[in-house]
């Protein structure tokens, strides 16, 4: 009797694991639980291509603003998903395409000169690290290529377990603002709305429950 109830107790030791790290989560973001549908976010891509890269901490960028090379150079994105500019100050990166950024830095620098133009590439970009928790089969860190979407994360955490509801799959990201989006596991393997397009960025935390 007791070796059968066992693997139930480990399984609501999980559970109850993944919900305090949730919750510690969320508390420190300050979130209330609310979440968004990957489809309903504001930047959503229906296309069938992947939608354009987003900036995630710890690339470098290289900012060139044409004609002035004493503002043209090399930063990287902070832990904090900023950046320092000359004249215009910290610039909030992360979760940006770099032309939405380079639109930004331009706008911005229009009161220092006359018709800036701005260009943003990414020159170096490191993995993408994540956390998977809840309801799968290995919990924790995982360490992914750039433009990694969350069924390769779910896969290298060596799937969902026997418990997952695979309706309520979340992402947790903090850049460029805190959000809690919801996706489910038919979604992400049929695309539907694009939701195999998703790319990830570092420090995001996905939660299967």
């Amino acid at each position: 009797m007791q070796e059968r109830l066992l693997p139930g107790l480990r399984a609501s030791a999980v559970r109850l694991a993944s919900l305090a790290v949730v919750a510690s989560v969320a508390l420190g973001c300050g979130t209330s639980g609310a979440y968004v549908w990957y489809r309903d976010l504001p930047d959503a891509k229906t296309a069938a291509a992947p939608a354009e890269y987003r900036i995630g901490v710890g690339d470098t960028l290289n900012v060139r603003v044409y004609e002035q090379p004493s503002l043209t150079s090399d930063v990287k994105i902070r832990s904090d998903g900023r950046i320092g500019l000359p004249f215009i100050g910290e610039v909030a990166a992360a979760g940006k395409t770099p032309t939405a950024l380079a639109q930004e830095i331009q706008a911005r620098l229009t009161q220092f000169i006359v018709n800036p133009n701005v260009t943003v590439n990414v020159a170096t970009s490191p993995p993408i690290v994540v956390s998977v928790m809840g309801e799968v089969a290995h919990q924790g860190v995982v360490t992914l290529e750039p433009s990694t979407g969350v069924l390769q994360a779910l896969a290298q955490a060596g799937g969902t377990s026997d418990f997952a509801d695979k309706g309520r799959i979340f992402v947790l990201r903090k850049h460029p603002e805190f959000r809690r989006i919801r996706f489910t596991y038919d979604a992400l393997v049929q695309n539907l709305d694009g939701a195999a397009n998703f790319t990830l960025q570092n420090g995001d935390v996905i939660v299967v429950e």
